[in-house]
This record gives C-alpha cells, sequence and structure tokens, in this order.
C-alpha cells in the first residue's frame, strides 16, 4: 500500500478530532467563529471600514452573534455585502452550536440515565447485586442511619438505574436521612464497582444473586472489591448457599470479608426455634433495626471489677458479654472474672443512647429467688413434614441437642428424600429416625400423623417445585395444622420456613408465633454485620451448638410465681446459676403478634409477676 497522501492524514486527523465528542464539535465551532470574525473584519477594513480594524473586529462578531444587528447599517455598498455574508454564517454557526449543545445534553441525560457516573460519597454503604434481599437491607439500614443527618446507600446491578429508582420508591416510600444512589453494573466487573466508590465505603454487602450458581457470582464479585493495590479498607459481607463453597469465598475476600454459610445457618435457626417456642421471636429483634440491637462499648468505670458488677450496672441494657482486646468474643462469660482495660463489654439495648451507666445500687429481692435444678433432658420426638437441601444439616444438628431416646420423622414427596434419608439414618447418634413417602398437604394423612403427640414440627418448602408453588404447599400445611390445633384445642409448635419473603405475612395469618424466613433473616444477618463486624462472632456463637445459646426456660426456676419482682432479682437468680438473663415471656401472651409475649431487655426496675408457665430468656450452656 502507497503512503498517504497529505489530504488523507488531514482527513484522518479531522476525523478522530469529530469524534471525541461535544467538546471537539464545540472547538471547532469556536475557531470557525474566530476565522469568520477575522476574516469578515479584514474584507470590511478592505472594502472602507471607517472604525479601524479593532473595531471592524468586533463589529463583524457581533454581527456573527446577532443576527438583527444587520439592520442597523447605515454603510451601503461592499461593507452591507460583506456583514451581510458575515450574517449568515453567523446564523449557520448559531444554528450548529445549539445542534450540537441539544445533542450533548441529550447524551449526558442519557449516560446518567444509564447509572455509569461516579459515586462521589465517602463512609457510605456499598450494595452489590439486586434481589428481593435488597429491600430488607435498604429499610434497615434507613433504621439504623435514622439518628445521622445524611446517610448514602450507593447500589450496583445489572439493572436499569431508573427501574431500581422507581422500585424502591415504590416499596420504601420514606427514606428518612438516608439517600439511596443506583448506578448500573456488573458487580463483580471492578470498573463497574469503582462506579460506586467502594474503596471510600464503610461497608459492602454483596447479596446473593438469582442466576443459577449464586456462589460463583459471589466469589468473583469477592474478587472483584478486593483486589488493587493495598486492599479495600472496609468490611464486606456476604452469604454463600453451598457450604462447600465457604472456604473458597473466604479466601477470596480476605480478612476484610464475612462470609457466612446461608443454608447451614438457616438449619441450625430452625433447629433452635422449633425445640423452643418463641426464640424466633428473640433472634428476629436482635437480627433487625427496629427494637433492641447489640451494642459494643468500653466503659473505663468498670476496669478491674467483675462482671457481675456490669451485669447490674445498666437499668435499660442487658449485659451478654465481652470483647477483649485481642478481638475475642465471649458470650455468658463467669460472672467472676474481671473486666480488663482494652475489654469491650457486649450489651442488648435499643440503641446506642439508650446505654448509660446506673451508678444506683440494684434492689434484689432475696426472698423471690428460688434455688431450683432443671430437670435432665427427656427424649423428643420431632415432626418435619417437606424436604430441602437443608433438611440434612437440620437432622445433623438435631442430633447434637435431642437426648438419647429421641426419634424425628419426616414425611415429604420429594423425589430425593428417600435415598437421603437411607445414607443419614446411619450417622444419627441419639435419635431415630423414620421416613414416609406422602403429601403433606393432605389432611388425611396429617390426621394420622398425631402432631399433638410431637414436641416440635417443623414445616420445610420443597426446592423441587417453584418457590411460590412450595409456599403455597407449606400455607396449605400450617393451616390444616392450627385448625386440627383449634379443633382440639391444643397447641403445636411450628416452624415454618418461606421460599419468598412477600409469602411471610400470610404466614403470619396461621397464627403461628414461630416462623423462619431465610432471605429475611439472612439479610438482617449480613445488615448487621456490615454495621459492626465484630457481630459475626457473637451470632456465631448464639447459633452454634458449642458454648451458650439462648434458652426458654421455666419461670418458677428463677423466681416465686405471682410474687412482684424486678428484673434485677430474676437476673441475680440466673447469675447463681451461671446463666445471663435478658428478657422474659407471658405465656398468657404467647398468640398475640408481634412480639408473641416476648419482652426482650425489660427495664430492669420495673416491677412485674411471673405466672407458672412463663418463661425466662437467658444465656446458658444448655
Amino acid at each position: 500500500m502507497s503512503e498517504p497522501t497529505f489530504k488523507q492524514r488531514a482527513r484522518y486527523w479531522f476525523d478522530n478530532t469529530m469524534s471525541k465528542g461535544t467538546k471537539a464539535l464545540i472547538g471547532w465551532l469556536t475557531v470557525i467563529t474566530l476565522a469568520l470574525t477575522a476574516i469578515g473584519a479584514l474584507f470590511l477594513a478592505i472594502a472602507g471600514g471607517a472604525d479601524g480594524f479593532g473595531g471592524t473586529l468586533w463589529k463583524s462578531f457581533i454581527h456573527i452573534l446577532d443576527a438583527g444587528t444587520i439592520t442597523g447599517d447605515e454603510d451601503g455598498g461592499p461593507a452591507m455585502v460583506v456583514m451581510f455574508v458575515t450574517t449568515i454564517g453567523g446564523l449557520v454557526i448559531l444554528s450548529s452550536l445549539v445542534g450540537v449543545l441539544t445533542t450533548g445534553l441529550d447524551a449526558k441525560l442519557e449516560d446518567l440515565r444509564k447509572g455509569r457516573s461516579l459515586v462521589v460519597e465517602k463512609d457510605h454503604t456499598v450494595i452489590l447485586g439486586w434481589s428481593d434481599q435488597v429491600f430488607i437491607v435498604i429499610s434497615e439500614l434507613v433504621e439504623a442511619n435514622e439518628s445521622e443527618k445524611r446517610a448514602v446507600i450507593a447500589i450496583l446491578a445489572d439493572r436499569d438505574k431508573v427501574e431500581m429508582e422507581d422500585e424502591i420508591r415504590t416499596k420504601i416510600p420514606n427514606l428518612k436521612s438516608t439517600h439511596v444512589v443506583c448506578r448500573t453494573g456488573d458487580p463483580a466487573d471492578p470498573d463497574s464497582i469503582a462506579l460506586v466508590n467502594a474503596s471510600q465505603a464503610k461497608s459492602v454487602i454483596i447479596l446473593t444473586s438469582a442466576e443459577d450458581d449464586p456462589d460463583a457470582q459471589l466469589v468473583r464479585s469477592l474478587l472483584a472489591v478486593t483486589q488493587g493495590g493495598n486492599g479495600i479498607k472496609c468490611h464486606v459481607v456476604g452469604a454463600v448457599v453451598e457450604g462447600r463453597n465457604l472456604p473458597a469465598a473466604r479466601l477470596a475476600g480476605g480478612r476484610a470479608a464475612h462470609i457466612v454459610d446461608a443454608n447451614d445457618l438457616m438449619a441450625r435457626l430452625m433447629v433452635q426455634t422449633c425445640r423452643q417456642s418463641g426464640l424466633s421471636v428473640v433472634y428476629t429483634d436482635l437480627l433487625d433495626f427496629g427494637g433492641d440491637e447489640i451494642y459494643m462499648v468500653e466503659e473505663p468505670g468498670l476496669f478491674g471489677r467483675p462482671l457481675s458488677q456490669a451485669l447490674h450496672s445498666y437499668r435499660t441494657s442487658s449485659f451478654i458479654g465481652v470483647l477483649t482486646k485481642e478481638g475475642r468474643c465471649i458470650i455468658n462469660p463467669p460472672s467472676s472474672a474481671s473486666l480488663q482495660p482494652g475489654d469491650k463489654l457486649i450489651l442488648i439495648a435499643a440503641d446506642d443512647s439508650a446505654i448509660q451507666l446506673d451508678g444506683s445500687r440494684p434492689v434484689i429481692d432475696e426472698s423471690a429467688i428460688v434455688a431450683r435444678a432443671d430437670h435432665g433432658n427427656r427424649p423428643e420426638r420431632t415432626l418435619i413434614l417437606g424436604w430441602n437441601a437443608m433438611s440434612r444439616m437440620i437432622l445433623e444438628q438435631l442430633d447434637q441437642y435431642v437426648a438419647p431416646g429421641s426419634v424425628t420423622d419426616v414425611v415429604s414427596d420429594h423425589p430425593d428424600a428417600p435415598d437421603a434419608i437411607r445414607k443419614i439414618g446411619p450417622t444419627m447418634r441419639v435419635q431415630g429416625l423414620n421416613f414416609k413417602e406422602d403429601d403433606t398437604t393432605d389432611r388425611v394423612l396429617l390426621e394420622s400423623l398425631n402432631p399433638g403427640s410431637y414436641n416440635h414440627i417443623i414445616a420445610l418448602c420443597s426446592d423441587d417445585v417453584a418457590p411460590q408453588l412450595a409456599d403455597s404447599k407449606t400455607l396449605v400445611t400450617l393451616l390444616h395444622l392450627r385448625d386440627m390445633a383449634q379443633r382440639s384445642n391444643s397447641r403445636f409448635k411450628v416452624v415454618s420456613e418461606m421460599a419468598d419473603d412477600r409469602n411471610r405475612t400470610l404466614a403470619q395469618v396461621t397464627q403461628a408465633d414461630d416462623f423462619i424466613v431465610s432471605d429475611k433473616l439472612i439479610s438482617l444477618l449480613l445488615t448487621q454485620t456490615a454495621e459492626n463486624p465484630h457481630l459475626s462472632q457473637v451470632f456465631g456463637q448464639l447459633f452454634s451448638p458449642d458454648g451458650s445459646e439462648i434458652y426458654l426456660k421455666p419461670a418458677e426456676h428463677y423466681v416465686r410465681p405471682g410474687v412482684p419482682v424486678n428484673f434485677y432479682t430474676v437476673a441475680e437468680s440466673a447469675r447463681r446459676r451461671g446463666e445471663t438473663a435478658i428478657g422474659y415471656r407471658v405465656a398468657a401472651l404467647a398468640k398475640q403478634a408481634p412480639d408473641y409475649g416476648v419482652h426482650l431487655n425489660p427495664d430492669k426496675g420495673v416491677q412485674f409477676m411471673l405466672q407458672p408457665g412463663d418463661k425466662v430468656i437467658v444465656l446458658a450452656e444448655d
């Protein structure tokens, strides 16, 4: 090929310049305007302009900018022709300029609509991905940020920016002091993540993807967020669906990431809440920002003093543990241990502003305290209706809690259940396992099972059908169980699972005081951990069968029934048993939503009466 000519080179340079967009076009129009001004002034001077070159230059420039100026010209002949030509050139330039500006403005608006501009914020919360979880997370962050003057949430998802904003406004009309910014992009693309300025955020929440392999998307997003020079400075939270992917996710996230196993966590919660009616209300209260939350405070005034003093030093807050200066979390520590400098108290409070050290001496009624040992664990009967990916973990967790001689019956028409039961059965250490293949929505079947004879009932969503259909079957099962309970004038302890959080309100119609919605509680846990990364240790211990957990124990084991007492007295009785009391449950209110009789973190100075059947909520090892 021959060497390009000068004309071709010039044309190539001009094309490249024009392709640079609106700025380049305006630049060329400016050059043309100046050139036309100079040419017009030169010809006007030659035609006999009397104002000198400076005056003719200004006159030429005014004719270009304002076509109406020509009507005031008194010069005739050649000068008039020059000004007329200059004015026509000005009209062309101005019309071109208007067109260029309009096109540039439209392009800018379209670019803004696409959500591709940089989020110039600092100490904000970044959410990567989009699912039904996003509305729960935003709602909780709005509650958490209510005391701040201006808080920002930046969302990056592979969806239209305007659609995301419209949906958020519809689902959450009142954002209070929180400002939500949406951007469009791939949550696993570092360049897209840079748009939401994750490097200067206070936390990053990665939502569970709706694609076929959500854990692969999570790992990619973790790598995209944490890659770079010194790595990301804020903490990142996310959840894996399959436990086998947890090590890979933690490797991808590094030290900054707090990753939870969603199915394992939900299995633990299902087992704990099915065995104790009302426990899910306690966990929901601790996990959301609407009621009481867990805070960590440093209290120099208690350094060197026994933890028994910290237990009674807060009237409107409940002491539950210590975060040591080494970063180790201890739940329900020995009351004789002392608080060391650098340690932080772990407290339950309505708000951080409600945590105030009370210097007054607590009033404890020694005559109301009883010293009664708990009865030993007895064999239990558990009924599991339905089958899904969590079922194996639920059975394994049950085997760690129940007493020898316990029996669990599983009823499901899931195609994978028979083979799975045959494999799991021999691994059970203390409980027997029975299986019946049948439809759990069949009323005749449910009546034949005699559900009132079981200590605990778990209703699971099947994962071999669509989520809405699975929830519909679970709701039918719940309706049958509640109707049977009413007809027999008895009460079943039922824990149910909803695949879609939107069906949660329908589950409440069944009067079930305990229910688990996977997406909701996982979203709440991620949001709490995003606000305070140390809470991952706290909840990890509370949900584990090892160490101290939350129990609802008979009130008559702590104080005399029918006697007015304050919570200082209840807490002291629990302390002498090596436990930490954090609330109580009134049996008479067990069917009244939304608290179902649960009083978490009560005012310790207010007197109340506990009756037989009421429960004390404690942290204990068993």
